[in-house]
């Protein structure tokens, strides 16, 4: 028996703030027509300008996906993408009242806390998939990045992460799967190094960052004077380096969390081929340069 397309049941909405933008703003998922997609619709702007979840529509992977189209952006995509291909939504209009998608606790949980709300209905459509019939792959070499899907009955997914840092060296992650996501995936958080949150700090990034929505990891000695400086940048009383090497704003959900995520941030940048896959996906060092580049290798291999 096939699959069939499937929607939301009814609305529902999640607020927040943007990451780097800082801007509040109110995400709301739509149900929407069989073979709709999944469309971003800027409700702040003029004429309601919408953006297909296209890797087409890819302008910018800097510390996050970024879609664009006539000049209107939306920023960090990936983890509501993800959220939504877990949890098996084809059609969804998503509208949003800013440049930023809201960035939650840095996973995928609220979005798919929402989805759960609002339900999943099926639709008198079949799904249409992408079948992969022979492997495909993007590689750097000089970065050592390598993403491979191959052929497969289902959809599976395997990260390998490499840092060779003191605190976050080797780790892997699996995904055989998809009705395991809810579980073992979506509540994974993005994560950084202290140097990089420094780093993003000078440039006057993660306007939205708080010590909630991410693990940093401490890859350096650390003066209590540079621990001050990041608690009062996040307004904390106090930070300090825990024995595992993280500062003391969170605690692991998964000893492999890192991995799970960067396997979060595959699946939802995946997405933006624009139908489900069936394959098995192996990603070595992913990114979200290297995620995209793949996702438009596979649409422009298969679909043209």
């Amino acid at each position: 028996m096939a699959d069939k397309q499937c929607t939301l049941k009814s609305k529902v909405s999640v607020k927040g703030a943007g990451l780097h933008t800082r801007q509040c703003g109110t995400l709301t998922f739509n149900p929407a027509p069989a073979n709709t997609g999944i469309r971003f619709r800027r409700v702040d702007l003029e004429n309601q300008p919408i953006i297909e979840a296209d890797v087409d529509n890819v302008i910018d992977t800097a510390r996050g996906t970024t879609l664009g189209k006539g000049g209107v952006k939306i920023y960090t995509v990936e983890h509501v993408l993800a959220a939504l291909r877990g949890m098996g939504i084809d059609n969804v209009l998503i509208d949003i009242n800013v440049e930023e998608m809201p960035i939650m606790d840095g996973s995928a949980k609220f979005f798919v806390e929402a989805i759960r709300e609002a339900g999943i209905v099926e639709q008198n459509a079949t799904r249409n998939y992408i079948e992969i019939t022979e492997p495909i792959s993007y590689k750097n070499e000089v970065l050592g990045i390598e993403l491979t899907i191959e052929p497969c009955d289902t959809f599976q997914i395997e990260t390998k992460v490499k840092y060779n840092t003191r605190v976050l060296d080797e780790q892997e992650a699996t995904l055989t799967d998809l009705k395991d996501f809810e579980n073992e995936i979506a509540p994974c958080r993005t994560f950084v190094f202290l140097h990089e949150l420094e780093t993003l700090i000078s440039r006057n990034l993660i306007k939205g960052g708080d010590l909630t929505n991410a693990i940093v990891f401490v890859n350096k000695n650390v003066s209590e004077e540079e621990l001050d400086h990041i608690a009062a940048f996040f307004k904390k009383p106090k930070v300090v380096v825990k024995e595992c090497g993280i500062l003391n704003n969170v605690e692991l959900y998964f000893d492999n969390e890192p991995a799970r995520h960067k396997l979060l941030d595959v699946i939802g940048d995946l997405t933006l081929v624009g139908r489900p896959i069936k394959g098995k996906v192996t990603a070595v060092k992913p990114g979200h340069f290297s995620n995209t580049s793949f996702a438009r290798k596979i649409k422009h291999t298969l679909l043209y």
